[in-house]
């Protein structure tokens, strides 16, 4: 009996202490100084590190074990929360502490969003990086989106009244859909999002990702496309959320026309939005870096942290 008694003490102390309603399975803080003082060039690159902490979270979405990372402020307070949503697909774009091959470092996409003041966020989809599950490319998995929602609210630094969303690439199609699914998000940044599928401009895309990835695709390709193709649900968006469109004029891998033919449905809808083009940028915009990052963070300013009110959409006249 006493074997059994040490047993149940020491598991007791390893599980977590989270409810059966959690959606939080575990939570490990990573050792930031120590995986970066041997390299100045990381050192230099993650100088933002220095007053965040970041963690690996494992929580659950549709009974799937799920990987994120979050980058919480180190003073005490509540914070708002930007929700990141990576690109590529499976482990291609995976997000990783550190950059790895064909991976992304989340540390230095999201550091210097929050050392400005935000608590950030980012899963990899199911069937990427540790995550269980296949990645359906904006089918289930956008459900890996909105259970972060739910994870956000057991983050006790978090502000769950103020939830944003930035997605860039594949994780702008991800926002769209996570837009008409859920009304818990105040403000949103896309960048280089693709957002008509249905145009077939890279072969390969097609054939070693949407098909292998897109359930049943070849049989109801048409229907499968359309539904991951915010153009064609734009009237579905609500009209209180400001949209931010960013995109290079130089990005062959989503074409500057998505955004472009975007903002036209906005327009249309009303739908508070800005667009802002980069003259000459590729897919991540990493000529601008700096300017990039400066807009993004303006825009969250603006409409979450600062809560500034949404700019009125209705035609004005010109007064005599």
């Amino acid at each position: 009996m006493k074997n059994y008694a040490i047993l149940f003490f020491v598991f007791g102390i390893f599980s977590t202490c989270y409810s059966q309603e959690s959606k939080i399975v575990s939570k490990v803080k990573f050792n930031i100084q120590d995986s970066i003082k041997t390299d100045f060039r990381l050192i230099k690159q993650y100088h933002h590190l220095d007053s965040i902490d970041i963690f690996e979270i494992t929580y659950l979405s549709d009974g799937l074990k799920i990987q994120s990372f979050a980058a919480i402020p180190q003073k005490e307070g509540k914070y708002p929360v930007i929700i990141f949503n990576r690109g590529g697909n499976r482990d291609f774009g995976a997000l990783s502490f550190l950059k790895q091959k064909w991976k992304s470092s989340f540390a230095a996409n999201i550091s210097k969003i929050a050392s400005s003041g935000y608590i950030v966020i980012g899963c990899n989809y199911r069937g990427g990086g540790k995550s269980e599950g296949s990645d359906e490319f904006g089918g289930k998995d956008v459900n890996d989106i909105l259970n972060l929602i739910e994870v956000v609210k057991e983050l006790p630094k978090a502000n769950s009244d103020k939830i944003g969303m930035y997605g860039w690439s594949r994780g702008g199609m991800m926002t769209y859909l996570a837009l008409t699914k859920s009304n818990q998000i105040k403000a949103a940044v896309i960048g280089a999002g693709r957002t008509d599928l249905t145009i077939i401009d890279r072969p390969k895309m097609e054939t070693n990702v949407y098909a292998e990835l897109i359930p049943d695709y070849w049989k109801n390709k048409e229907t499968e496309l359309k539904n991951r193709s915010a153009l064609f649900f734009a009237d579905k968006f609500p009209k209180n959320v400001p949209i931010l469109l960013l995109h290079g004029n130089a990005d062959w891998r989503v074409k500057s026309t998505n955004a472009l033919q975007m903002a036209l449905k906005f327009e249309e809808y009303r739908i508070p939005y800005r667009l802002k083009i980069f003259e000459g940028a590729g897919h991540g915009i990493r000529e601008f870096r700096k300017e990039k990052e400066e807009e993004v963070i303006s825009w969250f300013d603006r409409f979450l942290k600062n809560g500034e009110p949404l700019p009125k959409m209705d035609l004005k006249t010109i007064e005599k």
